[in-house]
């Protein structure tokens, strides 16, 4: 197997869309064992992130996660490619838990408030487990355009799942899209910068938005 060179230590910055591209995995894993490493390291880089923050290191996540920095660097070129595979990672897990919740809802009296309240706690949930993990990944996972396009499509997403239960209330289409999508993205800048910070908003954010989906509710 060809070296890995290996690159400094400590450098992750923020990058805007319309700057350079972030780093990428080296390696997608196609066999079953090495999506194992993957999984592993990933889930070492995401206890290592919410403990130490940006000043984790890939030395203290491959030490954490009981591999060499060699095979680390087979996968992942630095901790930005890691903080973007986590972000990817955490996108699906918010999908799957959105949605599920909001499917709930399906066999119960329509109510938007209610719908609004279930998308918010459901979120949150995530949120409250490794707390430190997700303000380092909302303040500095990589912006690729890439990276952009996968936040819009999952948010976009939960929000046809959220406009499916306006319409059931009611709302024509054209007002539960809108609707939706001013909540989800609304919903995303308050968990993660009100939240994050004072879980005990989670309250007050979820009262916010249950208004703008319910004025009267």
């Amino acid at each position: 197997m060809p070296a890995v060179s290996k690159p400094p230590n400590g450098a992750t910055t923020r990058v805007s869309a319309g700057g350079g591209g972030p780093s990428a995995p080296r390696r997608r894993p196609r066999q079953q064992r090495s999506r194992h490493t993957v999984e592993v390291l990933l889930e070492a880089a995401a206890q290592v992130f919410d403990r130490e923050g940006l000043g984790a290191t890939t030395n203290r996540i491959a030490e954490r996660a009981g591999y060499s920095i060699g095979t680390l660097y087979q996968y992942f070129p630095d901790k930005r490619a890691m903080l973007l595979a986590l972000a990817e990672r955490h996108l699906d897990e918010v999908e799957r838990a959105a949605t599920a919740a909001l499917a709930g809802l399906r066999g119960a009296e329509p109510d938007p408030g209610r719908a609004v309240r279930t998308l918010v706690e459901s979120v949150a949930a995530i949120h409250r487990e490794r707390p430190g993990l997700h303000r380092v990944m909302y303040r500095f996972t990589p912006r690729s355009p890439e990276a952009v396009e996968r936040l819009e499509s999952t948010c976009g997403r939960v929000a046809d799942a959220l406009a499916a239960e306006f319409a059931r209330c009611g709302r024509d289409h054209a007002e539960a899209e809108r609707t939706a999508a001013l909540v989800v993205h609304a919903a995303d800048a308050h968990l993660h910068r009100i939240v994050l910070a004072n879980p005990a908003e989670q309250a007050r954010v979820a009262a916010a938005l249950t208004a703008i989906a319910a004025p009267t509710a």
